[in-house]
């Protein structure tokens, strides 16, 4: 086979293509099974214009996560009001990640299933985005969190919104999974499958009507 014929073209945009080419190929074939043979064929350049760009496959695979978790991260900070209430915030920011997630399903299975089985530094690259989400989930309840703990004790909303956060981002990302593999569901009934399921109890947390053991009750392990 010969050498594959090129067009000239300015070199972000080439190596966006070769970018989006390994998405495509890390998403569905998985990092093992990805060759760059295959990666540069399917962009349309030769693999040698493949290492000249992005180094190794490791580099490349790097640069997919970095340039997926960005998307990603984006996309739901965009979708979101801030000045608009506690709960519409939240259902904005769910309904922008679900509908990115479920557009980018490739970008997805990079960032949510091969970045996380493969090991340094894959994983501390995802562990990085997830950090900087659930920072994001804080930000957008804390201080209505805050104001309805103003007269009891003054960390308890941080700590509890903190957890919140934590488990909230971590049913988010098994959901989009989720959602991805089941035909037929939308990325608004995802959202608001986890609406229903958080804000019962987080819309009673910024309230001030936090959930409490029964009296009386002790804990047995």
């Amino acid at each position: 086979m010969g050498a594959v014929k090129t067009k000239r073209m300015p070199r972000a945009v080439r190596e966006q293509q070769m970018l989006d080419a390994a998405v495509r190929t890390f998403g569905q074939r998985g990092y093992m099974a990805a060759s760059m043979d295959e990666i540069a064929e399917l962009a349309g350049v030769s693999k040698p214009l493949v290492y000249l760009y992005l180094n190794s496959k490791e580099d490349l695979f790097t640069a997919c996560i970095r340039r997926e978790g960005q998307a990603l991260t984006e996309a739901v900070r965009a979708g979101v009001d801030t000045r608009s209430s506690a709960d519409r915030q939240l259902w904005d920011g769910l309904r922008a990640f679900f509908t990115h997630t479920a557009q980018h399903p490739d970008g997805w299975s990079v960032l949510h299933l091969q970045a996380r089985t493969h090991g340094e530094p894959f994983a501390a690259e995802v562990a990085a985005l997830r950090a900087e989400l659930v920072a994001f989930v804080t930000e957008l309840i804390a201080v209505t969190a805050r104001e309805a703990h103003r007269d009891r004790d003054p960390d308890l909303a941080e700590r509890e919104v903190a957890g919140l956060a934590e488990a909230l981002v971590g049913a988010a990302e098994s959901l989009a999974a989720w959602s991805n593999a089941t035909p037929g569901v939308t990325a608004r009934q995802t959202a608001a499958t986890l609406m229903n399921f958080a804000w019962a109890g987080l819309g009673n947390l910024v309230e001030g009507r936090p959930w409490s053991p029964p009296a009386g009750a002790e804990y047995r392990p």
